[in-house]
């Protein structure tokens, strides 16, 4: 683990400056209004984010582009695009200390590149399967004439009341071995089978915790939709399944928008799941960013690997957005 934990000087100057910057704000704002306005109340909310965004994200980018003495390197992403990049650093250095030409045991190691191609298949994977159960759950809840509609929000909220960790801990011992099904399989005469350990328990897991954030959206933008607009349409001759797909899943696209976006970035950067249900065979993006920093110590790699996230991140918002311009989708009502 990395041993110097001091920030550099810009960083407290950084911060020193941002205090006194909001110092200087709440004056200004209360003497321009002559008394404390109700957007003052907004100031605690805006300290918060430069403490805790901001300055953490200038953290993040000023590790991501030098190296363990500070200096200015684009080394770390070469590390992302090569995870041998530094072996293969010392043998040219080696080679060139005795003369030689070691250019033939250089080999590009694709780790980083491939986790983060898995971490992105799963991702989507896990999208689409909490779309394909989302919707019509949200469908039969936002349901005037289903009398259950409102015990199913309330039965998908329960869960949510649960710790992440706890909630992923239950499925070991549904899972596992000696688990509950297995104890069944083997109760009805067949074999025990293999349901840990793998990526099918990992997507399992990812599909039970983030349906509840694909659900809700959907559900939200489901229940403000105007439903004599339903009845228009068959009144015009549609049947359910041509007001659904006409009707329905248009006015809905917002919940979607929102549903996919609560889904697939926690998706992408999930580190927990994959070590306790992957058992350490499977491991995704938000699991190699901890290990550069946790195991390793190296924050420089594990930051310029969190930048790469973070942009992917902000490209993927941006395309999702354009279906969504005014975030009319809501979130968890």
């Amino acid at each position: 683990m990395r041993s110097d934990m001091s920030l550099p000087w810009w960083a407290w100057a950084a911060m020193g400056v941002g205090l006194v910057a909001f110092a200087a704000m709440v004056g200004v704002t209360i003497r321009r209004n002559r008394g404390i306005h109700r957007s003052l109340f907004a100031s605690p909310y805006t300290l918060w984010m430069i403490i805790f965004t901001v300055v953490p994200v200038i953290l993040i980018g000023y590790y991501a582009f030098t190296d363990a003495n500070g200096a200015f390197t684009l080394d770390n992403f070469k590390n992302f695009w090569d995870s041998n990049f530094n072996a293969n650093k010392s043998i040219l250095a080696a080679g060139e200390a005795v003369g030689q030409d070691y250019s033939a045991y250089i080999t590009r190691g694709t780790v980083n590149v491939d986790t983060l191609v898995y971490s992105l298949w799963m991702a989507f994977l896990c999208t689409v399967i909490c779309l394909l159960l989302g919707y019509p759950a949200a469908l039969i809840m936002a349901d005037r004439k289903m009398k259950l509609g409102p015990t199913l929000v309330v039965l998908f909220i329960i869960p949510m009341w649960m710790n992440f960790l706890l909630r992923t801990i239950a499925w070991m011992s549904l899972l596992e071995d000696s688990g509950l099904i297995n104890t069944f399989l083997k109760w009805l005469g067949f074999e025990g089978v293999q349901l840990m350990y793998n990526s099918e328990a990992v997507l399992l897991g990812m599909v039970y915790n983030f349906l509840p954030f694909m659900v809700f959206p959907i559900y939200t933008a489901l229940s403000k939709m105007d439903f004599r607009l339903s009845e228009a349409a068959a009144d015009l001759g549609c049947n359910s399944w041509q007001t659904l797909y006409k009707v329905t899943m248009p006015l809905s696209i917002p919940g979607i928008v929102s549903g996919i976006t609560m889904v697939f970035m926690p998706s992408v950067t999930t580190f927990f799941i994959p070590r306790v249900l992957g058992g350490g065979n499977t491991m995704m993006f938000g699991d190699l960013i901890e290990a550069k920093f946790l195991t390793e110590g190296n924050w420089n790699v594990g930051s310029a690997l969190s930048l790469i996230m973070m942009l992917l991140i902000l490209v993927s918002l941006s395309i999702l957005r354009k279906a969504d311009p005014n975030g009319e989708g809501g979130g968890i009502a």
